[in-house]
């Protein structure tokens, strides 16, 4: 009896949790991005420190790189987005065709049904034709000004707790070891959250290495065969892998769309082909080969993280999902350094 209301209580409080991070998530979401960032970029802020440089001035050099990418990126991937823009029209025509002839099977069914029926049963009314719906409400100037503030707002969360998490991390360490452990684990317990940070850094930037690969070489196929817009598949392809499973398989369906849109015959099949023969080997070969057999993952585990943190947080939480495991796995010491070996 004691055992399940000690269960009772966990599932309360794991139920309970969920609902607050959903709850508050236009502040855990900036905050948890900058955490994950702040581990991310914890070897470039030791590095600020074993050149004698300040703590602040550590945080606030790394903080400013950091934007410093955001900033770039955004500069590069704001001329593909325009571009990918000007296409979506002349793909959407290009798909009518086929719309068109599904939609003309499809009442060729109903009709077929409508007869039969008829005849059955002459007293049968028709149905009465539904309106069609497919019109999507484009977002307009003034819903992007109502959503400005609140995106201004995570931004300076984002970036005030990145700075103070890189500034104190080491004090956030020993005050969790001091108080979330016994006398004679203190020590061990620090060593555990640096060992992590230290792995989560180094997955992440193994990860980022083999996603650039996959977008360059992307990007080199689709040109060869005369893709339009190869460099921005190649760039989605570096971004959403990042989300795995949904990612490239989001990617895997805008390839064949497009594909429909710039080929004919067999050919429309080929970028969405490159695209999972590179998205095979990547899964296969690459990644266990760069981020190591020591670090592999459970799939069932990235899948689970993966779909909740998606289903909490949308697609910062896809993102955050993986290196969050990876976290939690090495500091209960179910992943272990490749290099300890």
């Amino acid at each position: 009896m004691e055992r399940m209301s000690q269960i009772a209580a966990i599932v309360t409080g794991v139920v309970l949790a969920v609902v607050a991070l959903e709850a508050v998530a236009s502040i855990f979401v900036p905050l948890t991005l900058a955490l994950v960032v702040g581990v991310v970029l914890s070897p470039l802020t030791t590095t600020w420190e074993r050149f004698g440089l300040s703590k602040a001035l550590g945080a606030l050099l790394s903080l400013g790189l950091a934007l410093f990418v955001i900033v770039i990126m955004g500069l590069f991937f704001q001329p593909l987005v325009m571009q990918l823009i000007d296409q979506a029209p002349k793909v959407w025509a290009d798909m009518q065709s086929t719309v068109e002839l599904l939609r003309g099977l499809m009442g060729s069914i109903a009709q077929f049904s409508q007869n039969v029926t008829d005849a059955v049963t002459p007293g049968a009314a028709a149905a009465p034709a539904t309106p069609d719906s497919t019109g999507v409400a484009l977002p307009t100037m003034a819903d992007a000004l109502m959503l400005a503030p609140a995106f201004l707002g995570q931004f300076a969360i984002f970036t005030g707790a990145l700075f103070f998490f890189m500034m104190t991390r080491s004090e956030i360490y020993t005050w969790v070891s001091r108080y979330l452990s016994g006398p004679t684990e203190r020590a061990q317990t620090k060593f555990r959250l640096l060992a992590a940070e230290t792995q989560v850094s180094r997955y992440f930037v193994a990860v980022t290495i083999v996603n650039a690969m996959l977008g360059v070489a992307l990007a080199v196929l689709l040109q060869i065969i005369g893709m339009p817009g190869a460099l921005l598949f190649g760039a989605l392809a570096f971004l959403l892998n990042f989300i795995v499973y949904v990612g490239p398989a989001a990617l895997a369906v805008g390839l064949l769309f497009a594909g429909i849109a710039a080929f004919d015959g067999p050919m429309v099949l080929a970028p969405m082909g490159m695209f999972l023969f590179l998205n095979g080997m990547e899964g296969q070969f690459v990644t266990p080969a760069v981020v190591g057999r020591q670090l592999a993952l459970n799939p069932l585990l990235v899948f689970v993280a993966l779909v909740f943190g998606i289903w909490l947080w949308g697609p910062v939480g896809g993102v955050v999902a993986i290196p969050l495991l990876v976290w939690v796995l090495v500091l209960s010491d179910t992943l272990h350094d490749p290099r300890s070996a």
